[in-house]
């Protein structure tokens, strides 16, 4: 009976162990996984190019077989479309979502909103996506298609409604916001294609690696422009 009751107990007690241990490094490694594997193409993208990566090369360095890779993305290009939805995608809900909490002045806000995002975006491997998109389209129509209804409208949607907002209260002079919207991204996306491609090269221009600098002087240019002030009497 006594040994029994001690079996009973020692069974009773290594199951609490088990209950209360940490995530085995099997299921924490799986729930990992996606993660592992949108890494490892990024950076394959980035180094070979879309079109000259093969799904056994991301797989191998993300430390998963072949099958595994499809299981979680069952063709390349969507295996492309999880990294930009993982990245640029994300940031741009983020950014929505702060502009629907803030209510102080638009200007402030414009300026520093697109501040830290395009920082964030520079500094971050997702800064590549922008040059892989541009230089695989015409092969992978699928991929520009899903980009512009995916990244670039409500990007366009979220920077515009800031800019509509500062006109309706009079911040803002009456402009063309779709025109203004374009001046703001655009530098902002060369400023990444020449990372990855002049800078990429050793021919960085010195103003063009500071990026948060660059990016507050063209937005206070987009802001402010280049008229003088007039003089305060």
């Amino acid at each position: 009976m006594t040994s029994g009751h001690t079996l009973l107990k020692l069974l009773t007690s290594q199951s609490l162990i088990e209950m209360s241990a940490p995530t085995p490094i099997r299921q924490r490694r799986k729930d990992a996984r996606p993660n592992e594997l949108l890494d490892a193409a990024m950076a394959l993208f980035v180094e070979k190019g879309f079109a000259a990566t093969r799904s056994e090369e991301v797989a191998a360095r993300a430390g998963v077989s072949k099958g595994t890779l499809y299981l979680y993305f069952p063709s390349k290009e969507e295996l492309l479309k999880a990294v930009i939805r993982h990245t640029l995608m994300a940031d741009i809900a983020r950014g929505a979502e702060r502009v629907a909490q803030e209510d102080g002045p638009t200007g402030a806000l414009l300026l520093e909103l697109m501040t830290e995002w395009w920082v964030t975006v520079y500094e971050s491997p997702s800064s590549a996506i922008f040059k892989l998109v541009m230089t695989e389209v015409r092969n992978f129509p699928e991929i520009g298609d899903f980009y512009l209804h995916e990244v670039i409208e409500p990007g366009h949607r979220l920077i515009g409604s800031l800019v509509q907002r500062g006109i309706d209260r009079g911040e803002f002079r009456p402009v063309d916001v779709d025109g203004v919207v374009h001046s703001i991204v655009l530098p902002m996306v060369m400023l990444c294609l020449h990372k990855h491609s002049m800078g990429a090269c050793g021919f960085a221009d010195s103003h063009l690696t500071r990026p948060a600098e660059f990016i507050r002087h063209h937005l206070d240019l987009v802001l402010n422009g280049l008229r003088a002030r007039p003089e305060t009497a």
